[in-house]
């Protein structure tokens, strides 16, 4: 191995930075984005039960938002649905903008080492050459060591930037692909949790549930 980083010169360094890095990112989205962590099956179920049996009060509250990013999103929809429908899915935008901020987390950094990694090996192809140019205009061609460093650094750093390059680009789709599900799951479950506290409140006001009214006035 470093046999390998040696012959490839010194941009073999940040590729190999590059690769842990993506590494990192990786083994942390996976454990981030893990679907029950992030959006629990159920949860919908569990606060309306919750609600329709007088137990949402602060301690609950509370739970509901420290517990999964769903959560928070469900969490401001109940604290603000009696300013009305339209104030109440905008408190759950605000919130659930800021979720998808946070699973976003890191990606971009993914999506750029996925970029920059091939960039960094042709330029090692490209100073392989220049030296095996230089060797060849200075010794000719009789010289078969110093024509194969020079050749032998250029397909190092390019193998080892698409090394590095391919893996990370898929990965960085793919959790794409995980966030815009996540995301499309959490959309669907606060559209119930409106339409549903949006019915409540076209009851009359003595059939109120006088938990969600305590919290949204706190």
């Amino acid at each position: 191995m470093f046999e390998l980083v040696q012959a490839g010169g010194w941009l073999m360094i940040p590729i190999l930075l590059c690769s842990v890095i993506s590494a990192a990112i990786c083994l942390e989205r996976f454990w981030t984005l893990r679907s029950e962590q992030v959006a629990p099956r159920h949860l919908l179920v569990r606060v309306w039960n919750w609600i329709k049996n007088s137990e949402m009060d602060n301690r609950r509250l509370k739970e509901l938002r420290s517990g999964s990013p769903l959560g928070q999103i469900l969490a401001a929809g109940i604290v603000s649905h009696r300013q009305g429908r339209d104030l109440m899915k905008e408190s759950i935008e605000e919130v659930a903008n800021q979720v998808v901020h946070d699973m976003e987390r890191y990606l971009n950094t993914l999506g750029t080492i996925a970029a920059i990694t091939p960039l960094l090996g042709l330029l090692g192809t490209v100073i392989g050459m220049i030296k095996v140019f230089s060797a060849i205009r200075l010794e000719g061609t009789g010289n078969a060591a110093v024509l194969a460093g020079g050749i032998s650094e250029a397909l190092i750093t390019t193998a080892a930037g698409l090394t590095v390059a391919i893996p990370s680009l898929f990965f960085y789709r793919f959790f794409l692909r995980k966030v815009d599900e996540l995301v499309i799951y959490m959309e669907q479950e606060a559209l119930k949790l409106v339409e549903v506290l949006s019915s409540d409140r076209t009851e009359p006001a003595d059939t109120k549930r006088p938990e969600i009214a305590q919290m949204a006035n706190q």
